[in-house]
């Protein structure tokens, strides 16, 4: 009698334990005085047992079928995504992610460090490296920390409801889309992260401490959980990262530094197909919910599209990331009307012009989106042309990332 109270008890006592960690903290410890601390022996207690003690389910299959039961906060939103989920699962099979030997890696770009050779290959990187002037490296090494704050992205991705990965190995299309599209971006921030070290001229270790504050800080774009706001926002930055990418490129060739060149084009071809690929999902929303889709991107651009690194920091200069973006745009590696541009684009890749079958308020939404570019392009010209008339010269700002360095 007192064996098998004595097991019931450690049973109750795991179970509640065991339940507490899906309750909210206060709850969890309102109950914690209850629990014993004891742990269920699986001699005398089976896996049925515990289940209908604990209502938990071991398996995968068992917990998505759980998890998918969550009410939604966008229903019709996730309704629409499923609709064209084979689509996605064709683009990561055959048109955008390869994996394994086909794909590049980040060391076809680098000196090989296993060869007797090289220290010389690493000799003719510094050589090219010399010349980069510094607000080029700065620009190089904001768009370097920005790619590795990769996990914050991948976390974004599974706010997006549908879009989900609630197991880590869920084997649907937008899951396999998820892990596949960041195992890509994941190539871009370690080479140029080793690029810089084998180098020479950066602080690494202020470049480090900024990479790891930016991560813990997060990333909030403002997508809501919703993949409507979610994708436009992907097919606008995956464009912009690619542009900045391509013009560090551009910079770097003039330069003279054929390496750092071709690195850029590798990434910003990355990117090109990224954006690609967000810009399809929309696409396919648009076919099935343009009212919805029209009054969500509407919405965005009434605000302001969040850059990922905005929260960028090196633990001591809070203006960072806006220091970083004024070097930017006096190189014209990204500015004020290559945002005009890419809201341009995107209002001719998805045809907005030609949307009909609207509602009253979404025709006012695509008439307010189709007029946009025009509008930020007038504003954007405007400013450059009032700071070139000023005649004042940009203010140079040090960097701990170039050894305080000013650019």
């Amino acid at each position: 009698m007192y064996r098998s109270q004595a097991v019931l008890g450690a049973i109750l006592a795991a179970a509640v334990g065991a339940a507490g960690a899906f309750q909210p903290r206060s709850l969890a410890r309102q109950r914690n005085s209850f629990a014993l601390g004891a742990t269920v022996d699986p001699d005398v207690v089976t896996k049925k047992e515990y289940q209908d003690i604990c209502g938990v389910q071991f398996d995968d299959q068992k917990l998505e079928e759980r998890l998918s039961r969550t009410k939604y906060l966008y229903p019709k939103h996730v309704e629409v995504i499923e609709d064209f989920s084979p689509i996605v699962d064709e683009m990561v099979d055959k048109i955008l992610l390869e994996t394994g030997a086909k794909s590049w890696q980040p060391q076809d770009y680098l000196p090989d460090m296993s060869k007797e050779e090289c220290m010389e290959e690493v000799k003719e990187l510094r050589e090219m490296a010399a010349d980069l002037p510094d607000d080029v490296l700065v620009v190089l090494i904001g768009d370097m920390v920005t790619e590795e704050a990769l996990p914050t992205y991948q976390t974004l991705l599974n706010t997006f409801e549908g879009c989900d990965d609630p197991t880590g190995t869920t084997e649907s299309p937008w899951a396999r889309w998820s892990r596949g599209w960041t195992s890509e971006e994941n190539r871009h921030g370690d080479l140029l992260n080793k690029y810089l070290y084998l180098g020479g001229r950066c602080d690494m270790r202020s470049i480090e401490v900024t990479i790891q504050h930016l991560i813990t800080s997060g990333f909030n774009p403002g997508a809501q959980k919703d993949p409507y706001r979610g994708f436009v926002y992907t097919s606008f930055q995956e464009r912009a990262t690619k542009v900045s990418h391509g013009n560090v490129g551009k910079l770097a060739r003039e330069s003279g530094d054929k390496n750092l060149s071709k690195i850029c084009a590798i990434i910003a071809g990355d990117e090109g197909r990224h954006e690609k690929a967000y810009q399809r999902f929309v696409t396919e929303i648009l076919k099935r919910d343009p009212d919805g889709l029209l009054s969500v991107f509407g919405n965005m651009m009434r605000g302001q599209i969040v850059m990922p690194a905005e929260l960028m920091t090196d633990g001591e200069d809070k203006d960072l990331y806006d220091n970083f973006s004024a070097v930017a745009q006096r190189l014209g590696v990204y500015t004020a009307l290559d945002y005009a541009e890419i809201i341009k684009h995107l209002v001719h890749t998805w045809d907005l012009e030609n949307l009909d079958g609207l509602s009253g308020e979404a025709e006012k939404e695509r008439d307010y989106l189709c007029r946009l570019p025009d509008r930020y392009r007038k504003l954007a010209e405007r400013s450059m042309n009032k700071a070139k008339k000023s005649g004042d010269e940009p203010e140079l700002k040090s960097f701990k990332w170039i050894y305080d360095r000013k650019a």
